[in-house]
């Protein structure tokens, strides 16, 4: 259907744009689920939730409690910046968030000031017309004031699977529609009567904003991680704050020895870091091209082990364009019988055709000198909608003569199954001969091919058995769609990848051997090529199917259904599979895929609704894209959580073990306020931003149910433990030797603060020695090397930085001695990581 050319009756009455804009400010936006956001004081005051800063604001007056004002100062000081790092990356993240939600929102024809124009669904008000044609969600309650069999689903709201037959002339609501709801067939101009909480489905809004998806494994995971540590830290500060009361330490120093420990032991930044990756991922997807719809679904990506596609405009350009016609047993028709099968054609076309099928028909018939105004002086007066079983479509026409004219076009077989001619006729059976010899030839060369056939008719009899008891067959269309660029590339990719391609498609069997063959994609079976058909997924038993499914890489003659038991059947096999879709129909295998993919271009908003992403050029290597995109974001996210881990253990190990041995505490609030400054951009900044690795798309998908064991931590963990070592050999050892409390606290601290750097050079490069992958420098790394060698600096010589540090030069030969244990205790876990299996 033409949007442009779709007739607008008179006197229908639409809004011009200033009555639809104060409508909009009296009424309010049309969200049928009111939108879930933050209140303003929650984003200004959230920070201050944050663990850390919750402890330093027990800190603060615990120092002045104790005399300390100059500390108490720096620490109400710090919560600015330390709450302003939690401003400005939740900013971040949201503004991400926000751009990707103006991308995906849901528009609609509607008309103004005599006009059609696409509106923001949000921006629908009560007085609207609007334009609904099939495969749309209607997005408020509507009464239907001029229609083409216009069938709707009202599941979502009535649970009846059946569809609702519209009829502008018939009673108990026939004549309206409501929100929520989904357009199956036909389309209609409907004014809107209701928008928002007011509609049927925004009433019980509420209960579907109520829904929450489930966490994913790494969500899970995470989710245990940050409880137990927080428990272990609750339970050791406890312990830590009894020790020092013991020794007599006073409860200020106890309080302050116990809040060091539990800024140094909770992760808060954890769930911050993952956050803040999936959306900044998804933005960076969707400059590629791929719309995420659902931020776990950057997660899912990495884990994707098949991929099923569709064929037409996906794989290929999805532009037809006749490549070749035939007509009865005639290959090359000329003259009247060429002109008399393209107006027949033409007939069989939808009159402001929207199809691109339709399209390259009426086209090739105006290139061929058919005169398509003539042709549409018949008036059309039967329409009977697509067969989905059959695959074919039939128009009844009168002529300008009063006679009427019946014909049909659409799959070979479907339409063969309803012409009238019998197979007693030799000269029938050699026509539909040459039409399958023809055909299969057309097919192997990757063409999509359709008959058509015609015949007199009587007139519309209402039975649409009635009206095609005429039809006889009149010929064969072939269109030509070829294969996109860097198609074959991204299936090479796949295959590298480990990720396994399937191909489905409505069209011939041949058709899909042609196209896989062009494209080199699998499909050899036990006697031969193995191309499943939808026949065969009809009659295959549960097993039979389950064969078909972990072995066939091309599925023809498919049918939406057959999508769906396909992703459920794949899944029960332990995959991870992403389906695309583009109709209506497609939505429920969508919904049960772990990743659906609905096409920008040419998909429904049914579809869009239902995938996971959306991709804006509907290209197939758009989504392998975006798979070495999941990839990349989930190992930059592994890298930092191994940093956050490696980061965590000498923090942790230094603020317990040194009260418990009764020693004057190395890291007082303030040195962690100071690396809480380093931390939130160092994490959120380098890693973020580092490329894929060299064999990203060379290894196996990493398996979905994996997530932060050990076996995939234990590397950070040990090296934590050795740094922390270090760390207290260091410091125990100067107060050993007769240093200053302060000396030997600047010493310890300059360590800490020095190895930061050696962690981020060892953590970007899990999987192997950092001198085999070189430095790969960035302006992020570079940057954070900068502030780290500044910071070591100036805690130490930068006099009023030391003061409120607590520390004072050492010996400068301690230099030496710092680096080389900070060298040794970081990277001694180098040479292991040539015997670390691969991936994640």
């Amino acid at each position: 259907m033409n949007d442009v050319a779709f007739h607008i009756p008179i006197g229908v009455g639409a809004l011009s744009t200033a009555e639809a804009q104060q409508r909009l400010i009296a009424d309010g936006p049309n969200r049928l689920v009111a939108a879930a956001r933050r209140s303003w004081w929650k984003r200004w005051f959230g920070p201050f939730a944050d663990p850390m800063v919750a402890l330093l604001l027990v800190a603060a007056p615990t120092y002045l409690f104790i005399g300390e004002a100059t500390d108490a100062i720096v620490v109400l000081v710090a919560l600015i910046p330390i709450a302003g790092v939690g401003w400005v990356l939740e900013a971040r993240s949201e503004r991400t968030l926000e751009k990707l939600r103006l991308l995906i929102a849901p528009t609609a024809s509607v008309i103004r000031d005599g006009e059609l124009v696409s509106v923001l669904t949000e921006e629908i008000v009560v007085g609207d017309v609007m334009l609904l044609h099939e495969g749309d969600i209607i997005a408020a309650d509507v009464q239907l004031v001029d229609l083409t069999q216009f069938l709707v689903d009202e599941s979502t709201l009535t649970g009846e699977s059946l569809p609702a037959v519209k009829s502008i002339d018939g009673d108990d609501h026939d004549d309206r529609a409501w929100a929520g709801t989904t357009v199956l067939a036909g389309r209609a101009l409907a004014r809107v009567t209701a928008t928002g909480a007011r509609t049927r489905y925004g009433q019980i809004g509420t209960l579907v904003a109520g829904v929450r998806s489930p966490a994913t494994p790494l969500q899970r995971a995470l989710g245990r991680l940050v409880r137990v540590l927080a428990i272990v830290a609750a339970v050791v500060c406890a312990a830590v704050m009894a020790a020092e009361l013991l020794r007599g330490r006073g409860f200020g120093q106890a309080v302050i020895a116990g809040v060091s420990l539990a800024i140094a032991a909770i992760p808060e930044e954890f769930s911050m870091v993952y956050a803040l990756y999936l959306a900044l991922g998804a933005w960076e997807l969707a400059r590629g091209d791929a719309l995420v719809r659902r931020l776990p679904g950057v997660e899912t990506l990495g884990s994707t082990t098949v991929i099923c596609t569709d064929k037409t405009g996906t794989l290929t350009q999805g532009r037809l364009a006749v490549a070749a016609v035939v007509t009865g047993a005639v290959v090359t028709p000329h003259g009247n019988e060429l002109a008399t099968f393209l107006t027949n054609a033409v007939l069989a076309c939808e009159p402001d055709p929207y199809d691109p099928l339709d399209r390259a028909i009426v086209d090739y018939a105006e290139h061929a000198g058919i005169s398509i105004s003539a042709v549409h002086r018949a008036a059309l007066v039967a329409d009977w909608p697509f067969d989905p079983v059959d695959k074919y479509i039939t128009h009844v026409w009168r002529l300008a003569d009063g006679t009427h004219h019946v014909v049909a076009k659409g799959s070979i077989e479907g339409v063969m199954r309803h012409v009238a001619a019998t197979s007693d006729s030799a000269a029938t059976r050699e026509m539909l001969r040459v039409a399958q010899q023809s055909h299969d030839t057309f097919a192997d060369q990757g063409m999509r091919v359709i008959a058509v056939s015609a015949g007199n008719s009587d007139g519309p009899s209402g039975n649409r058995s009635g009206d095609e008891s005429g039809l006889t067959y009149a010929g064969l269309i072939a269109f030509s769609d070829p294969v996109r660029e860097g198609v074959a590339e991204a299936l090479e990719q796949c295959r590298t990848a480990g990720i396994r391609v399937i191909m489905i498609t409505g069209d011939h069997p041949a058709t899909a051997h042609a196209v896989a063959e062009g494209l080199q994609l699998p499909h050899d079976g036990i006697d031969g090529d193995l191309i499943a058909t939808g026949d065969q997924i009809d009659a295959a038993t549960d097993a039979e199917f389950t064969a078909l499914a972990a072995t066939a890489n091309v599925f023809a003659r498919t049918r939406p259904e057959h999508k769906h038991r396909l992703v459920v059947e794949l899944r029960a096999q332990g995959e991870v599979v992403a389906m695309t879709g583009d109709g209506t129909n497609d939505a429920p295998a969508l919904r049960a895929a772990d990743i659906g993919v609905a096409m920008g271009k040419r998909g429904t908003e049914v579809a869009r609704e239902a995938a996971t992403i959306v991709l804006l050029d509907d290209n197939f290597a758009t989504i392998v894209h975006a798979v070495r995109n999941g990839r990349r974001i989930y190992d930059n996210l592994a890298h930092a959580f191994g940093y956050l881990i490696a980061f965590h253990a000498p923090l942790l190990l230094t603020a317990l073990i040194v009260p418990l041995l009764g020693r004057p505490l190395l890291l007082l609030p303030v040195h962690l306020i100071l690396l809480e400054l380093l931390l939130h951009p160092v994490v959120s900044l380098v890693f973020q931003a580092d490329a894929a690795e060299d064999d990203v798309m060379t290894r196996a998908p990493r398996p979905a149910s994996s997530g932060l064991g050990f076996a995939a931590l234990w590397r950070p963990y040990a090296v934590g433990i050795a740094l922390a070592g270090g760390i207290l050999g260091l410091y125990l050892g100067a107060l050993a030797r007769g240093w200053s409390t302060e000396q030997a606290r600047g010493f310890g601290f300059a360590a800490l603060l020095a190895s930061q750097a050696l962690l981020l050079v060892v953590e970007r490069a899990p999987h192997a020695p950092f001198w085999s992958v070189g430095l790969r420098p960035t302006v992020q790394l570079v940057g954070a090397f900068g502030v780290i060698a500044l910071a070591t600096v100036g805690s130490v010589y930068l006099h009023p930085l030391a003061t409120l540090l607590q520390a004072e030069p050492f010996p400068a030969s301690g230099w030496v001695v710092l680096f080389v244990v900070i060298i040794v205790t970081t990277i001694w876990s180098e040479p292991l990581k040539r015997r670390s299996p691969k991936g994640h």
